[in-house]
């Protein structure tokens, strides 16, 4: 019997669809540019989904198809994939870089874990801190690699140990694995550079509306919502996903004591490091406040602090000698290699695909399809949207999927006299909460080539944290939302509604 994989389907169907959508699907009130636009768009989530070929290749489609069905010239598309939200992201990623290549990322991560206690609920509590904390200024990715072996070596201490009771090195092995991937995804949740559907979300928003959302605007929302998922998140693994009969670990202070003393002094570079990274920080989360203070309205916004603090890093000089006798920076071209290019690519395709949506208006042709909705309750509304978007995620890149509903979600929020806040932070934050599967999210994948995870213990455990995450999320949109910007989420504002179309 011959087995037909889904990536073979995708690309058969991706191209048919777009065929079929373009050719024979013509709805009233759509014009050709928008079915176009609906037509691309068929074809590039199918190939998404499927992963016909690699998600960021696919991400390049709407420079092709966008100009040859007429919907967008090529000039619009293209500029998209040089919009400032992605050199935001470029100039974070850089410091991550930095920091995984001199070895701060480690030297943070344990000295948490020995402040905050050896025994086995400690330890995992300090890993979920530590990555947490990391993931909200690097990659969660990165955070979930960079944490990986530190977790492992304190897996392997308990195996190891005569005095470890039978099986308990396997469920601590589980726990610990599933809160280094929780709480990568949870900690980027609270800043903007922390993960990208936060960025497409800003970048949907300047592009919409005209309005800049601060890395500090965003902060003082993600950061409770963060703080309060990690510690419900830690609860729930520590206490009712999993038991340990051994409440206290054998050898676990001075494993991570050993894993200290192999990293020796604190370095010319890492000093170096923390002070660029501290100084970048700072001045994301204080410009908005600095300038409204001292009335400096220049024109420095959060992707320029963060090219600054990228750039200092090729400046900056290490004591470490290359061939030719010079010193070498803290950060060489060659290590840009590393760079998540695939992921820039990405956020280009998601900012053309919001640019198409807006500019054919297909995006507000379906929002006016969504009559069925404007019965509902808005609280139960922001719910089903926030849940149909978690567990869509569980199985498409949060990115793609963040991508394509951003555009949508400004329409509907249009047609259902809704401010369009609520249901673009919602859709976003509930991005970031796919806890079931090892394809949901990049640490999911990361942890579960531990070894330590089947595909049934993160299905069973990550379920019940999805339905956490969906009602703590619903919860903090729809109450602290509001309150922390300063919006009404129950009328459209008239500042946001677009002008009335004058063409003949």
């Amino acid at each position: 019997m011959i087995s037909i994989s889904a990536s073979l389907v995708g690309r058969i169907a991706g191209p048919i669809a777009f065929g079929l959508i373009l050719l024979f699907v013509h709805p009233e009130g759509m014009t050709p540019e928008a079915n176009g636009v609906l037509a691309a768009t068929a074809w590039i989530a199918i190939w998404w989904v499927t992963e016909a070929i690699p998600i960021a290749a696919t991400a390049l489609l709407p420079i092709v198809l966008f100009p040859l069905t007429g919907a967008v010239d090529l000039q619009s598309t293209t500029v998209q994939y040089g919009h400032r939200y992605i050199f935001l992201y470029i100039g974070g990623f850089l410091i991550a870089i930095a920091i995984e290549k001199w070895g701060l990322h480690r030297r943070i991560a344990l000295n948490i874990i020995r402040l905050i206690g050896t025994n086995i609920t400690s330890i995992i509590l300090g890993f979920m801190i530590a990555t947490a904390g990391l993931s909200m200024w690097i990659s969660n990715t990165a955070t979930a690699v960079m944490m990986l072996p530190i977790g492992m070596a304190i897996v392997a201490q308990l195996r190891d140990n005569p005095k470890t009771q039978a099986d308990e090195n396997q469920v601590f092995g589980k726990a610990l694995m599933l809160a280094i991937a929780y709480s990568a995804s949870i900690g980027g949740m609270a800043t903007l550079v922390g993960t990208p559907p936060n960025l497409v979300l800003a970048g949907v928003i300047q592009e919409t509306y005209g309005i800049e959302i601060s890395f500090f605007q965003w902060f003082k929302f993600g950061l409770p919502i963060s703080l309060i998922l990690l510690a419900l998140c830690w609860v729930y693994l520590t206490q009712v996903a999993f038991r340990f009969r051994q409440k206290s670990f054998p050898g676990g202070r001075e494993e991570i004591q050993q894993q200290l003393d192999a990293l020796k002094g604190f370095s010319w570079e890492e000093q170096l490091l923390l002070g660029v990274f501290l100084l970048t920080a700072c001045a994301w989360i204080f410009r908005d406040f600095v300038q409204k203070q001292l009335g400096l309205f220049l024109l420095v916004d959060d992707t320029i602090i963060a090219m600054i603090g990228g750039l200092c890093l090729f400046l900056l000089p290490s004591r470490r000698s290359l061939e030719n006798g010079k010193r070498e920076a803290l950060l060489t071209w060659e290590d840009t290699t590393h760079l998540p290019w695939g992921i820039v690519l990405l956020f280009g395709g998601g900012m053309a695909l919001a640019q198409g949506f807006q500019s054919t208006k297909l995006a507000e042709w379906i929002g006016s399809q969504m009559t069925l909705l404007e019965s509902v309750s808005l609280v139960l509304l922001v719910l089903i949207l926030i849940a149909a978007v978690n567990f869509l995620t569980e199985i498409t890149s949060n990115l793609a999927t963040t991508s394509m509903l951003m555009p949508v979600l400004t329409s509907m929020a249009l047609s259902m006299n809704v401010h369009p806040f609520l249901l673009m932070v919602g859709a976003t934050v509930a991005a970031s909460c796919a806890f079931m599967l090892p394809v949901a999210t990049p640490p999911n994948a990361v942890v579960f080539g531990s070894g330590c995870l089947r595909i049934p213990d993160m299905a069973r455990t990550g379920f019940w944290m999805n339905v956490i995450s969906i009602l703590v999320v619903t919860l903090f949109v729809y109450a602290v939302l509001p309150i922390v910007w300063g919006i009404e989420i129950e009328t459209f504002p008239d500042a946001l509604r677009p002008a009335p179309d004058t063409s003949p």
